[in-house]
């Protein structure tokens, strides 16, 4: 039953829905506690990393169903335990000041850079690291599948930038509150219907693939990245559709506590790097 594509794709789509909210959960809870709580999180939460990395290491060799789904299930892993750091302020980047609305767009593309460098210099080193060790492995479905979800995020991340019409900043924690003042709100920008294009064509490679697929761990691993790479398609859409996205997980997070001003948020003139 495991081998057939439709349950790939939904474990797929669960496991989405399921740690994204376990991530908002914990991030929200140890928000309220304080930044101490953040990077203590952080540390606890590591060897989700460490397993991700065996399970990588452990299912390189495999040609089963299982080990499609373990090698997915590893890259997520990985994934997870690297955003947590990044919710919680542990890795971001050098700039935490938000962003004045009078400086040049190449000035606001370097602050924008400053906020996130060394979250994505470790996804980038991450995925590098996937590469080079899954590049002659029977299975590379782990390495694949870090790379759709680094893609699709970079993606994301650019067309926030240069503007989209919806902006989701409901669950940013306290460390993170900087953020949106790096974004813009926009009707459309040059790079999103090269994103949803990209995306989309994607999606029918790893269709295609699934459809040619002659072994149970091809069906199941392209399975698993048709799905993934369909929601991050639908989560760009998100960006541009007036649709309540947020509702998806919002039931899983505590009440929002009291609005405070925030001392360690400054806006004085300083570039990201």
């Amino acid at each position: 039953m495991l081998s057939d594509p439709w349950i790939a794709a939904l474990a797929a789509l669960f496991l989405w829905w399921f740690s994204t909210g376990v991530i908002l959960m914990a991030v929200k809870y140890a928000d309220r506690r304080g930044p101490r709580y953040g990077q203590i999180l952080t540390v606890l939460a590591f060897p989700v990393f460490l397993l991700g990395a065996f399970g990588i290491w452990n299912s390189e060799d495999g040609e089963t169903a299982g080990s499609s789904y373990h090698a997915f299930l590893s890259a997520l892993a990985l994934w997870g335990w690297i955003e947590t750091a990044f919710l919680t302020g542990t890795i971001t980047g050098p700039n935490r000041l938000v962003c004045r609305p009078d400086i040049p767009e190449w000035e606001r593309f370097i602050r924008a850079w400053g906020t996130i460098a060394y979250h994505e210099m470790l996804l980038a080193g991450t995925l590098a690291g996937l590469w080079l060790y899954t590049q002659d492995a029977p299975n590379t479905f782990g390495f694949w599948t870090f790379a759709v979800l680094f893609f699709a995020r970079v993606s994301a991340k650019l067309n926030l930038f240069l503007g989209v019409p919806k902006i989701n900043t409901e669950f940013l924690p306290e460390p993170l509150a900087h953020l949106p003042s790096h974004f813009r709100i926009a009707k459309m920008n040059w790079l999103f219907p090269i994103s949803i294009t990209a995306l989309t064509l994607a999606v029918a490679c790893w269709l295609e693939r699934l459809y040619s697929a002659t072994t149970q761990a091809d069906v199941v691993g392209f399975a698993l990245l048709a799905a993934m790479t369909a929601l991050a398609l639908l989560e760009h859409w998100f960006m541009v559709l007036p649709l309540p996205d947020e509702k998806l997980w919002r039931w899983m997070l505590p009440a929002p506590k009291p609005q405070q001003h925030d001392k360690t948020i400054r806006t004085e003139d300083a570039h990201g790097l």
